[in-house]
């Protein structure tokens, strides 16, 4: 018998399995990680589902995101509360977005939604300009940040809108072949 303690049912990781690309091994190393943030209300046993939220500065603070200058979008994008909190589902999901082992197609949906700031679906100059300014920590100068934000739209905007769509942008980035490719996490 031993002293092995249950976290999750079979079921349960078999579900986790079948909707993430990770192993049971893995989902069970992120329910360590998940609980060492907050061992005090995170509980070891998820057999009957607990409903517990961890707040967005705990996550925002893990080593893979701490530095990250979308650290908090990331974790707004995968927030089922609309809070930034996140459930170990969220937790979970996140992590399996980021992953090595995501497509292409599930990474770009989530990219559009942490650069859509303002959340209407669009990528519009505001959002660029936002995108830029943190990825360049503000260092470019408003000219040069306008300058550019002119150029993506120009170059990316199919429809003439003035403004990003997710075909738009699912364009744009199949144009830079590494764009996907830092978009990625390790546990």
């Amino acid at each position: 018998m031993g002293n092995k303690q249950t976290i999750f049912t079979d079921e349960q990781l078999d579900a986790y399995q079948d909707c993430t690309f990770f192993t049971r091994k893995e989902i069970l190393r992120l329910h360590g990680r998940y609980y060492e943030m907050a061992p005090n209300v995170v509980p070891m046993d998820y057999t009957k589902d607990p409903d517990v939220k961890l707040p967005m500065q705990l996550i925002i603070n893990m080593p893979e995101l701490k530095e990250n200058p979308f650290k908090e979008r990331i974790v707004s994008s995968f927030s089922e509360d609309g809070e930034g909190s996140l459930s170990f589902n969220d937790f979970v999901d996140m992590f399996s977005v980021l992953s090595e082992m995501a497509p292409r197609e599930l990474k770009a949906i989530y990219a559009f939604k942490i650069y859509d700031f303002n959340t209407d679906n669009f990528i519009c100059k505001a959002d660029l300009e936002k995108t830029l300014n943190k990825l360049t920590k503000e260092e470019l100068t408003e000219e040069e940040i306008t300058l550019v934000c002119e150029k993506v739209i120009e170059e990316a905007d199919m429809d003439g809108d003035g403004k990003l769509g997710f075909a738009d942008f699912e364009n744009m980035i199949s144009k830079a072949p590494d764009f996907l490719s830092t978009f990625h996490i390790r546990i």
